[in-house]
């Protein structure tokens, strides 16, 4: 009986695996086409070859406590091109990876907080020890949402971290990533670095 349970675990558990590393890829082919689709993006459709990822790893996939924060101020986040944009603290977030205890800020963008479309969003860059080596040396972001919040929890997959454009081409006004999220940690997971050739924005 013993060995059939520990069967049907393992059976169960590698379709969890396959599932999820499907679903990660069906993310992954949007989030190419998203290129192609947008005049506004750096890359072309025979520029996604010289995407890369890291294999989907369900481990960097994790449930975060969330804490709210009250009458944050807007300051001014910099960008790689000089400027900056308008943002606030919008929640930390704790939680343990891999051994770690981890500790992050999410932040709103101030201008897309004002449009319907994008007033849930939630903004999560971040840098960490896999930068300049095997990932972009700017970090990384990932995207996520204030409805996705419940019972001060958030799922936070780091398997969807993406590049900001400026890995790909100069000209973009691309947020550095504040020094609070700045990750003591090797992040083997989400997008790695672009192998292209960068580009100069028109």
């Amino acid at each position: 009986m013993k060995i059939l349970s520990a069967l049907l675990l393992f059976c169960s558990l590698n379709s969890f695996a396959q599932s999820y590393t499907h679903q990660i890829s069906k993310h992954r082919e949007n989030y190419k086409q998203d290129f192609v689709k947008d005049s506004y993006a750096p890359l072309k459709e025979k520029d996604l070859q010289n995407l890369h990822f890291y294999p989907a790893d369900s481990t960097y996939r994790i449930m975060a406590n969330v804490e709210i924060l009250k009458n944050e101020k807007v300051f001014k986040m910099p960008t790689y091109d000089g400027t900056s944009k308008e943002f606030y603290r919008y929640a930390r977030i704790s939680f343990n990876l891999n051994g770690n205890s981890v500790s992050m800020t999410l932040y709103k963008n101030v201008a897309l907080s004002a449009n319907p479309t994008y007033k849930d969003l939630l903004f999560l860059p971040f840098t960490d020890e896999t930068n300049n080596k095997e990932t972009y040396g700017g970090g990384r972001y990932i995207d996520l949402s204030s409805k996705e919040i419940a019972d001060n929890k958030i799922e936070v997959d780091f398997n969807k971290a993406y590049n900001p454009y400026c890995a790909y081409s100069e000209g973009y006004r691309c947020p550095v990533p504040p020094e609070e999220n700045d990750l003591r940690l090797e992040i083997k997971a989400g997008e790695q670095l672009y192998t292209g050739e960068k580009k100069h924005k028109k």
